[in-house]
């Protein structure tokens, strides 16, 4: 239920602040508003948050810098909001490890269908479940969906964001298959994907940072030229 669902809102102008505060908590949510990285981590530390609303322009440390500090610390799904024709640091945000973004000026209703997506995908990857119940080995590593764990040989564990989870878990239980970017954008976000599928780009290159020996050169995860993407190890249970 959404009313268990606790958001922290975090942007510095306070009628933005205000009114996704009134509007989140019509919809049933809990809310609690930060106005910069400060409040917010003074927040983070005493309140159990599920998801952050995070404005990409704050004053002291921006966004980015916000959102890196969470993904180090394996904090709460983040969703970005940023301005209008920055798709570099949209792109940016999501390579170090936002879960989704907007852009402003934005519709609160798909805010809310935006933080519904990647709350059903953070849920998922927690509690695992259906085909997905087993553990998968490739390539000397482990995935365990029942506990939303990468894991290398060693037992080093390899953190993972919910939408990087997703995508690896979908690549993972369809080997050997192409898959396109619609394919996967489908797979992982359902009717919440978005026309800007460079996202599938930008989490298959962190992916290839975390798990290829080489990710300029990918043995794992290639890329199909004019088709997607394919997961060409062989996947089994430990």
């Amino acid at each position: 239920m959404s009313e268990n669902i606790h958001l922290l809102v975090v942007d510095d102008d306070r009628e933005i602040r205000d009114l996704l505060t009134r509007y989140l908590t019509r919809h049933g949510y809990r809310v609690t508003a930060a106005r910069d990285g400060q409040e917010m981590r003074r927040f983070l530390a005493d309140r159990n948050i599920d998801l952050i609303v995070l404005d990409l322009m704050l004053p002291g440390e921006d966004g980015l810098v916000l959102c890196r500090a969470i993904r180090a610390e394996s904090g709460p799904p983040v969703v970005m909001l940023s301005a209008m024709g920055e798709d570099a640091d949209r792109i940016l945000g999501l390579e170090i490890g936002a879960d989704d973004y907007l852009p402003k000026p934005f519709n609160p209703r798909e805010l809310v269908a935006r933080i519904k997506a990647v709350l059903r995908r953070s849920q998922a990857a927690n509690v695992g479940g259906g085909p997905a119940a087993g553990a998968f080995s490739f390539a000397g590593y482990m995935l365990d969906p029942a506990q939303r764990r990468l894991s290398a040989a060693s037992g080093e564990e390899i953190a993972l964001t919910a939408g990087e989870y997703e995508l690896l878990l979908a690549l993972v239980q369809r080997p050997r298959r192409v898959l396109s970017r619609d394919d996967l954008l489908e797979i992982t976000r359902g009717r919440a994907a978005g026309p800007f599928d460079r996202s599938i780009d930008v989490q298959i290159s962190r992916l290839r940072r975390k798990i290829e020996t080489d990710p300029a050169d990918p043995a794992i995860i290639k890329t199909v030229r004019s088709g997607g993407y394919i997961f060409s190890a062989e996947v089994g249970t430990p």
